[in-house]
């Protein structure tokens, strides 16, 4: 425990946390229990915790990268009500932002050096590995992701246009979104769009709906492509909006314009060299591409090994310097680049929010260690951008300055009007509710 002991006597100075061990001894940090972020919702402190294995503090100080995800998925780690884990989360990383740190960090420079060596190595995505990781992410079952996402699955940020989330629905951010991304995209109908990584196919529906362009969508999750071909034929639009079990590296033929959204963490840094130079020989001379992905704020970094083990194997989120220097050398220009701060976290925490909501199917899908991942991770990443350095990145390439207008004026002008065309249902996405409406 002493370890864990003097990161949490130097880190919590806002509130208070009690933290009972193995042994019932109980061990408090900082002297304000009444004095807690507005993200905890106004639950009453302390925090309380509890360790029930005897492993468990020498396994979060010894992996502290791993092993609070697992001391809480094993129930090592317990946290008491009112409170949960997401509570725990936020409150010990906003007192870490306030130290200047943002976790307990590696013991050693060696260790550090050899997490960096390990994430780099599960970063090698090659045709085989991607369609595993693929298929580890996105190929857990329909129901899960129905249970927290919006009715049109887009499991990306949300735009949350006047910053107040409590304003406005996750299914409304969605579509402004969408909206805010194709704004950017200068679409004309009778154009031919690829839409890389292209989820559950609701951007590529979205394009054709409000342009009439075609659109080729590929993705390397199975499940995720044959939910898309349903969606395709049941608007009846599958002969102009077509989907492919495929890499992006197979991709042939030439685009106007190109799409990735939330495709870029689950290239591989190794892998970005052949990403910007496949994609810029697919574009016409004249086209335009717009990516959107998690980024960092700050300089490169890597992947926390329990995020690659548990959510996301080969995955890793780039800073923007990795971005453009890579596009750059293979012939692409950078015409606006937009760093979306916030939303994300507002996004996770109501897919955290409907996760809970759902506990019971989704325990049934799975099980409760299950559940208690899904828990962690939402949580985790949460705090990553909101109180971490994480970002969005928004980012247009050209191959010619001529392709979009002179001033960003029509970004907002397009975004308005796609959203003024925009209808929201009314109901979510869950099959009993669904049922109720109808």
């Amino acid at each position: 425990m002493w370890l864990l002991d003097k990161f949490l006597n130097k880190a919590i100075k806002q509130g208070q946390l009690i933290v009972t061990d193995y042994d019932c001894k109980e061990y408090t940090y900082g002297t304000d229990p009444g004095s807690y972020p507005e993200e905890l919702g106004g639950k009453p402190g302390p925090i309380r915790i509890r360790l029930t294995n005897k492993k468990a503090s020498k396994h979060i100080a010894r992996y502290p990268q791993l092993g609070a995800g697992e001391a809480f998925m094993w129930e090592w780690l317990v946290v008491e009500e009112p409170h949960d884990i997401r509570d725990m989360i936020l409150f010990v990383t906003m007192n870490a932002k306030r130290l200047g740190q943002a976790s307990l960090k590696p013991q050693t420079k060696t260790r550090k050096f050899a997490q960096k060596m390990i994430a780099a190595v599960d970063g090698i995505n090659l045709r085989s590995s991607a369609a595993k990781n693929a298929a580890h992410t996105y190929n857990l079952t329909r129901e899960l992701y129905e249970r927290f996402l919006d009715e049109d699955r887009q499991y990306t940020m949300a735009y949350y246009r006047d910053g107040d989330p409590k304003q406005t629905s996750l299914e409304q951010a969605q579509m402004d979104k969408k909206a805010h991304l194709a704004a950017k995209l200068y679409l004309k109908p009778g154009m031919k769009v690829l839409d890389i990584g292209c989820g559950w196919g609701g951007f590529a529906l979205y394009l054709h709906k409000m342009y009439g362009v075609e659109v080729t969508g590929v993705a390397l999750a199975e499940d995720q492509i044959a939910f898309c071909k349903e969606r395709a034929e049941a608007e009846g639009v599958a002969d102009k909006v077509k989907f492919h079990l495929m890499d992006y590296r197979d991709v042939e033929g030439e685009f106007d314009r190109i799409s990735s959204v939330g495709l870029l963490e689950h290239v591989g840094t190794i892998h970005y060299p052949q990403f910007f130079e496949h994609t810029h020989r697919l574009l016409k001379p004249g086209g335009v591409m717009i990516s959107h992905c998690c980024g960092r704020s700050g300089k490169p970094g890597f992947t926390d090994a329990w995020t690659r083990k548990y959510i996301f194997p080969g995955g890793y989120i780039p800073a923007l310097s990795e971005l453009v220097t890579e596009s750059e050398k293979n012939g692409w220009q950078v015409m606006d680049v937009e760093a979306m701060r916030f939303h994300y976290s507002y996004t996770l925490e109501e897919w955290y929010k409907r996760t809970v909501m759902h506990r019971e199917q989704i325990t049934q899908m799975y099980d409760d260690t299950f559940y208690r991942m899904w828990l962690f991770y939402l949580a985790g990443a949460e705090q990553s951008f909101r109180n971490g350095t994480m970002v969005n990145w928004q980012i247009q390439y050209v191959k010619d300055r001529s392709a979009i207008p002179m001033t960003r004026e029509y970004i907002q002008e397009e975004s308005a009007r796609l959203r003024a065309k925009g209808e929201i249902p009314s109901w979510r996405f869950d099959p009993d509710v669904k049922q109720a409406a109808e």
